[in-house]
């Protein structure tokens, strides 16, 4: 699944080869894709806008049209955005498309066909991510914000991590890599843990996703898939059983909110 840093770099490129064109026509390849809104309801007044900005919020893609449109875009676990030469040559695993003046297109692929699109008013937006947390590069993601809520949490820590509530945008892999990096094991309560490794943790969350942006940026093509210059090495995750780089010992692999987490049972205690 595409996580923050992977749906910053979307949005990145978007503004870049985007910002500024005239939607032509927006056409929904796949009804289920706009549920429960209708597909009348989200084709037609998109047309003749412009794109005005592109903004992520957690894993959301947003896309800000003239007049006061927000077109939201959430790619799930296999879902891509991205700007096409010729809005004619789609692949098949389309869902949606808009064709932008010059012929070129804004595709949203998706080959499981789990990814969403809706329309709102920029009045709604508000309402609409209300429980999207805070995002960990924000000049509000403090050490202050995170002592106090974090502090106060009997979840798990990995748990606690993953709770788009809590931290917007830090999915699975990166959740593992900052635990890992501040020794902090996934199940305990972050409640539990003295300033010092809340504290570690914190700044490891922003080191872990600032490099892993970075990275993405350079590197990221679509999900599960990076080029030649994807920089971010995994430490832990997708390893089991292979050796600490730290401590030597063997990464362990434990099921957790219905998900893998990797960890290394030395370093992480």
């Amino acid at each position: 699944m595409p996580e923050l840093p992977e749906v910053e770099a979307i949005c990145r490129k978007l503004r870049a080869e985007a910002l500024g064109a005239r939607i032509v026509r927006l056409h929904i390849e796949r009804p289920s894709a706009v549920r429960p809104q209708s597909v009348d309801a989200v084709e037609g007044p998109v047309a003749g806008r412009v794109l005005d900005a592109v903004i992520r919020r957690g894993k959301n893609i947003l896309l800000h049209l003239s007049g006061g449109l927000v077109v939201r875009v959430h790619l799930r676990m296999t879902g891509k955005l991205y700007v096409a030469p010729d809005v004619r040559f789609r692949p098949a695993s389309t869902r949606a498309w808009m064709e932008l003046d010059g012929g070129r297109g804004l595709v949203f692929a998706d080959s499981r066909a789990l990814g969403k699109l809706h329309l709102h008013t920029a009045a709604e937006m508000e309402g609409v991510l209300d429980g999207v947390g805070m995002e960990p590069l924000s000049p509000e993601f403090t050490l202050a914000w995170f002592l106090e809520v974090a502090g106060r949490s009997r979840k798990p820590a990995k748990l606690f991590l993953m709770d788009q509530q809590h931290i917007a945008g830090l999915g699975n892999i990166y959740a593992a890599e900052a635990l890992h990096r501040a020794r902090v094991n996934p199940v305990r309560p972050l409640a539990g843990l003295r300033r010092p490794k809340l504290q570690a943790l914190y700044t490891a969350i922003r080191e872990v996703v600032e490099e892993a942006v970075g990275s993405a940026v350079l590197a990221y093509s679509e999900p599960g898939r990076f080029e030649e210059a994807e920089g971010f090495s995994c430490a832990v995750y997708g390893r089991e059983g292979e050796p600490c780089f730290r401590c030597g010992r063997s990464i362990r692999r434990i099921r957790q909110g219905g998900r893998s987490t990797y960890y290394c049972p030395g370093c992480q205690r």
